[in-house]
C-alpha cells in the first residue's frame, strides 16, 4: 500500500475541504495554464469534454478521491480498478512520462492561484506528494501496458491501418473493418477493450477518440463500430464521429492504438449477462462473436436497449448468433413498439425502456454493462439492490470518470 508521509498527512488533512470546495476551479485554472504553456497537449485531451466540463470535473474528483483514500485507507480493490483503467486510458493515448512532469507543475501552480495566501510551502509541498504518489503509480503501470503491447523504443503507440469496408449499419452507425497498413499481424484483444483513433483536423492539429473493438478476437481484421453524434440544443456535433462518417471510405487509413482496457466483457467460464443500450453494444457483440467462435455452450443473456428497431445497429447479426449459442437468451427493449421480426430467435422484444428488475440473474454469473452513464447508473444499482456482488459487474464508460459506488 502506498503510504503518504506523516507530515503531509496532517496538511492534507486539514486542507484537503478547501481543495474539494474549489477542486473544478483548481483544475479549470490548470487546464487553461497548461494548455497556454504546451499548446501540443491540445493534440492529446478531447476538446468536447474540456467545453463541457468533464473532463477538469473528473480530474478533481480523481486527486481528491486519491488523497482521501491516503488519509483514511479504504478498498484496495476499489483503487485497483480506478488505476487500472486510469492506466489503460493513458496507455491508449500514448501518455508519458515527462508529460506527468508537465501536468504537475501547472497543476500545482493552479492551487496556488485558487487558494492563495492559503498555500504555504508545506501546504504547497503536502500537495505535490499526492500528485507524485498517484503519479509515479500511473507511470509504473503504463509502462507496463507499453511493454505488454510491444510498444516500439520510440515510445509512440500509433500505427497505420487500412480501411477495407465500410458497413452502413443505420442511418447513424457505421462499421470500420481495418487491417495492419503494413501486412503486419493483428494483435489479439479481449471483448471489452478499445482502441483510440487519431485523427487530423482541418486547420491542423488532431484529435484522439476510444472506440470498442466491435468484431471477434481472431478474425482477419479489426472493426470498430462507431455512431455518428448529432447535434442536440446546445450541445454540438461530434467533429471525430462525423469526420469518419463523411469522410473515411475503403481504401482510407486511420492511425490506432494497440488495444487497451481493463475490462472483460466475457468475464470467466460462468454465465454472463451482456445489458447494453444504444452503441453501447459494441463489447457485447464483440464477447458474442467470440463466444461464437469458440463454440461456448455458456448461459449467455443479452439484455438490449434502443430507441427503435430501425435505430438497433447490427441487429441482423443476432438470429445466426442464436443459432450458433444453443444457451443465448435475448431481451430486447424499444422505446417505440415492438415489432415482433426477431420472433424466429425467440426473442422477448419489449416497448419502452429497459426494466432492471427483468435482467435474469443466473447464479454466479458476470454482467458486463455499456451505455449512456445515467443508464449504467440504474442498472448497476438495480443489480447490487438484487443482490450481485459489485465484484462481478463490470461496465464501459464512454468519457472521463467512473461510475461512483
Amino acid at each position: 500500500m502506498v503510504l503518504l508521509s506523516q507530515s503531509s498527512a496532517a496538511v492534507v488533512t486539514a486542507t484537503l475541504p478547501a481543495v474539494q470546495a474549489h477542486g473544478e476551479a483548481i483544475t479549470s485554472r490548470f487546464y487553461q495554464r497548461m494548455f497556454e504553456a504546451h499548446p501540443e497537449l491540445l493534440n492529446i485531451f478531447n476538446k468536447g469534454h474540456q467545453a463541457t466540463g468533464e473532463q477538469p470535473a473528473a480530474l478533481a474528483a480523481s486527486v481528491v478521491a486519491y488523497a482521501e483514500h491516503l488519509i483514511n485507507g479504504g478498498d484496495e480493490n476499489s483503487w485497483e480498478l480506478i488505476l487500472s483503467r486510469i492506466a489503460h486510458k493513458h496507455a491508449s493515448l500514448g501518455i508519458t512520462a515527462t508529460q506527468y512532469t508537465i501536468v504537475g507543475r501547472h497543476l500545482l501552480a493552479a492551487v496556488g492561484e485558487v487558494l492563495g495566501e492559503a498555500v504555504t510551502d508545506k501546504v504547497a509541498a503536502a500537495w505535490d506528494e499526492v500528485y507524485w504518489l498517484l503519479a509515479c503509480e500511473l507511470i509504473a503501470r503504463e509502462a507496463r501496458l507499453y511493454t505488454q503491447a510491444g510498444v516500439g523504443e520510440d515510445g509512440s503507440v500509433w500505427r497505420h491501418w487500412q480501411v477495407v469496408e465500410c458497413i452502413q449499419e443505420t442511418a447513424d452507425v457505421v462499421s470500420f473493418r481495418l487491417v495492419p497498413a503494413d501486412g503486419g499481424p493483428l494483435p489479439t484483444f479481449t471483448p471489452g477493450q478499445y482502441v483510440s483513433v487519431a485523427v487530423d483536423l482541418d486547420g491542423g492539429g488532431q484529435q484522439i477518440r476510444q472506440y470498442s473493438l466491435s468484431g471477434r478476437p481472431g478474425a482477419t481484421h479489426w472493426q470498430i463500430t462507431v455512431k455518428r453524434v448529432r447535434a442536440t440544443g446546445d450541445a454540438p456535433e461530434g467533429v471525430i464521429s462525423t469526420l469518419l462518417h463523411e469522410r473515411v471510405t475503403a481504401g482510407d487509413t486511420l492511425r490506432l492504438s494497440p488495444p487497451f482496457g481493463e475490462v472483460s466483457a466475457v468475464g470467466d467460464t460462468g454465465p454472463l449477462v451482456l445489458v447494453s443500450a444504444g452503441i453501447g453494444l459494441t463489447p457485447a457483440m464483440s464477447a458474442l462473436h467470440h463466444l461464437a467462435a469458440t463454440k461456448s455452450d455458456r448461459e449467455v443473456v443479452l439484455a438490449h436497449a434502443d430507441r427503435s428497431a430501425a435505430a438497433h445497429a447490427r441487429r441482423h447479426e443476432l438470429p445466426e448468433l442464436a443459432e450458433q449459442l444453443p444457451n443465448l437468451s435475448v431481451l430486447l427493449w424499444y422505446e417505440d413498439a415492438a415489432d415482433g421480426e426477431l420472433d424466429r430467435m425467440k426473442a422477448a422484444v419489449n416497448a419502452g425502456r429497459l426494466d432492471p428488475n427483468r435482467i435474469p440473474l443466473p447464479a454466479g454469473a458476470d454482467f458486463h454493462l455499456c451505455g449512456p452513464v445515467p443508464f449504467m447508473y440504474q442498472v448497476r444499482a438495480e443489480l447490487l439492490r438484487r443482490g450481485v456482488s459489485k465484484d462481478r459487474i463490470g461496465y464501459d464508460v464512454f468519457g472521463p470518470g467512473m461510475l461512483r459506488d
